[in-house]
């Protein structure tokens, strides 16, 4: 079992991480382009509401009902009911979302004023700020029409997971990156508003990413004939499902889009800040996080139904080491390390250490909750591998009207910060909701090996901490670099940290080298 997830998992990772990278190298080209100006905010605020809806429609609770229908019908029903249930989905999905993309691109004032409010505002005084609020109405007709393209993309990978084709899916996000690093290069020089070019390039962006996965779904004799199905059993199935998980799965992004409407009221740079801060914070989340989420939920779907109530703990546990294996020490990284790494990431062009300044202090506010990120991602397929969205639902609308009071509360006396901090903590509640059901219903308890090997990993995630700071440069040395000695003290940073994590966890008697091996094998 955890042999083939580990596999899995590096397969994920691998193809993840070759993603994270070139959307590290998209972030340093807009950020020398653009800096985190007026500019980088309403790029970055027409670029997060269709991905903000492909969260709902397509990788998030989509893929949370969809992923374990579909594995039922490939373990119970013949290959032609499931070729038909693959075709009546996408049927109905596509008119689905083509319905909601065509609103959004017609309606995006409407849509810029409602998640926009500030520059509204601004816009309906006559003040500066209005300027904003025009530009993001048009460059939202350019973005929304990504949500169409990246959903039947989700679906196509959705597929393809189901089937152990992990890699295709977990690769694709990287001719995103490389459609906008192309527009930044080759379109937007041209253009009087460069912000434009790059919206282009999030559309070129879609097309392809869409393109590329229709060959393997050839290859896996999926590529059916879509037609409508909104009575067919397994899709009346499906969106039961996804109904509910609408709200369960996608708090997080729910949270963020709240973020932004209200750093839309405050002074310029607050968006920029807050996304350059995310955007770190999505590379251990993408690599490790949600490379074992997207592995652990067929494999949980499986064991639920061929009633494997062991194997379904076992996984579990898996998951849950995984996450703790690798999430304290990435999480006390990200915040030793923010003004470090968004110094050699991102300080250069338009981007200046006021900005570096800026959102370190929203890394360090967003860093803090990537430990119940990461958990989230293993937890919540817990109940959708048992196709039950209901309860996680419940746990998601309290972690959100959480947040909303906590941005309220924290936003008054520390601006934009206090929303990182706000969405930290409501992701600390979603997260601990979610293992508390899973231990009411019996599914599933850390043992006491577990939480031991939870002290392990803090001792050894300390003694890293220890010496990350006494081996630290300050602030003025890393000013006084050039560029290449930057990043060598931040790779060696990185690498001496690691060293001693790893160091300390041996000592502990933990061989994180046999991860693959099942979680009783890590000590």
């Amino acid at each position: 079992m955890s042999n083939k997830l580990m596999r899995s998992g590096a397969i994920v990772s691998a193809m993840t991480f070759i993603s994270r990278i070139l959307g590290l190298v998209r972030d340093m080209v807009v950020a020398n382009l653009m800096g985190a100006g007026s500019s980088a905010d309403v790029f970055f605020f027409a670029n997060k509401i269709p991905n903000f809806l492909r969260r709902l429609f397509a990788e998030g609770a989509f893929a949370q009902a969809f992923v374990p229908v579909l594995t039922e019908y490939q373990e119970k029903n013949t290959p032609a009911e499931t070729k038909e249930l693959i075709g009546k989905v996408c049927g109905t999905l596509g008119v689905l979302v083509t319905g909601v993309t065509l609103v959004g691109v017609i309606a995006s004032p409407v849509l810029t004023a409602l998640f926009g409010g500030g520059w509204f505002w601004a816009w309906l005084n006559n003040e500066p700020d209005g300027a904003k609020f025009e530009l993001a109405s048009l460059m939202l007709k350019i973005t929304f029409p990504y949500l169409w393209f990246i959903t039947f993309t989700a679906l196509a990978g959705a597929i393809l997971n189901t089937r152990g084709r992990f890699a295709v899916s977990a690769f694709t996000p990287v001719f995103l990156n490389i459609a906008i690093i192309s527009a930044a290069m080759w379109i937007s020089p041209s253009m009087a508003k460069p912000e434009i070019g790059l919206a282009i390039g999030v559309f070129l962006g879609g097309v392809v990413q869409l393109l590329f996965q229709i060959p393997f779904l050839w290859r896996e004799d999926a590529l059916v004939r879509p037609s409508w199905g909104w009575h067919h059993p397994g899709v009346v199935k499906i969106r039961t499902l996804m109904i509910p998980a609408l709200f369960g799965v996608s708090v997080s992004q729910v949270n963020l889009l709240l973020d932004t409407f209200i750093a839309s009221f405050m002074m310029t740079g607050s968006i920029s800040w807050l996304y350059y801060a995310d955007r770190l914070l999505e590379f251990p989340l993408g690599i490790f996080g949600i490379a074992i989420a997207t592995v652990i939920l067929p494999a949980l779907s499986r064991r639920h139904v061929n009633d494997n109530g062991e194997g379904f703990k076992a996984t579990m546990d898996w998951g849950v080491r995984a996450i703790f294996l690798l999430g304290m020490p990435a999480m006390i990284g990200l915040i030793l390390l923010a003004k470090p790494m968004l110094i050699v990431l991102f300080m250069r062009g338009e981007f200046d250490m006021t900005d570096v300044n800026m959102a370190s202090y929203a890394l360090v506010a967003y860093g803090s909750g990537l430990l119940s990120f990461m958990m989230i991602k293993v937890l919540a397929p817990g109940y959708y591998s048992r196709q039950d969205t209901r309860t996680p639902v419940r746990f998601g609308i309290i972690a959100m009207v959480s947040n909303m009071v906590f941005n309220i509360v924290l936003a008054i006396p520390f601006g934009y910060v206090g929303l990182a901090i706000a969405t930290s903590m409501s992701a600390l509640l979603n997260a601990g909701m979610l293992y508390w059901g899973l231990h009411r219903q019996g599914v599933y308890q850390a043992t006491r090996k577990t939480v031991w090997f939870f002290v392990k990993t803090l001792v050894a995630t300390l003694a890293m901490a220890g010496t990350l700071l006494y081996m630290m440069p300050e602030q003025g040395q890393w000013l006084d670099w050039h560029i290449g000695e930057r990043t060598l003290e931040l790779v060696k940073l990185i690498g001496l940290g690691a060293g001693v994590y790893l160091l300390i966890m041996i000592i502990c008697g933990v061989k994180p080298w046999k991860l693959h091996s099942g979680a009783d094998s890590l000590g």
